[in-house]
């Protein structure tokens, strides 16, 4: 297993932060819940209500993202110098594919929160180096929040927090690497850029 990877998360790493997580709980009603997971103790009728209005939320911010300065051109040069590349999100199946269409990007495989155990749980990562025959170890996750960190670290990949804006987290030490913008993996990475 020589090959490597980079796993990317998706919302405020590929795209600009956008997500109002406090209107989304807002109309679900909940109040500094985490989302998904309080979704999954909701009683059934309740549940499907709450999913109605977080895929609606998923939807439209799919559909009108607007990807990071310099994401396109630092993953094509991570494909070239021939790393899989992969992308986590805890998004809907449907809404990372309309992320996907929309700015004509492609990875060896994507995780969405459909296709099992989700951020911060280390699955995501193991699972995603099983299918592309990485080493976690030979993997780097990239992303902006802790749980994107804490499922790298404790999968045993590399970790790497992307600040927006400036803001470094008080938890920002838990990251491997913490960089400004995207294209600083080149750097991590050690491939070319230009």
């Amino acid at each position: 297993m020589d090959r490597r990877a980079v796993i990317f998360d998706m919302d405020g790493t590929l795209t600009r932060p956008q997500f109002d997580f406090d209107a989304i709980r807002r109309d679900i009603g909940l109040k500094d819940e985490p989302i998904l997971e309080t979704l999954v103790r909701m009683p059934p009728d309740q549940r499907r209500r709450a999913e109605a209005i977080l895929n609606k939320y998923e939807a439209q911010f799919a559909a009108s993202s607007e990807l990071q300065p310099g994401a396109g051109p630092i993953v094509s040069a991570i494909r070239r110098a021939g790393f899989a590349l992969a992308l986590m999100t805890r998004n809907s199946r449907e809404s990372t594919a309309v992320f996907l269409e929309r700015h004509r990007l492609t990875f060896d495989v994507v995780w969405t929160r459909a296709d099992g155990p989700m951020k911060p749980s280390p699955e995501p990562v193991i699972e995603i180096c099983r299918r592309l025959g990485v080493a976690p170890a030979r993997a780097w996750v990239v992303g902006d929040y802790l749980y994107d960190i804490q499922c790298g670290r404790s999968a045993g990949a590399h970790t790497v927090l992307l600040l927006n804006n400036g803001k470094r987290p008080r938890w920002a030490d838990e990251a491997e690497h913490v960089i400004e913008s995207l294209d600083a993996l080149a750097v991590i990475l050690e491939i070319e850029y230009a």
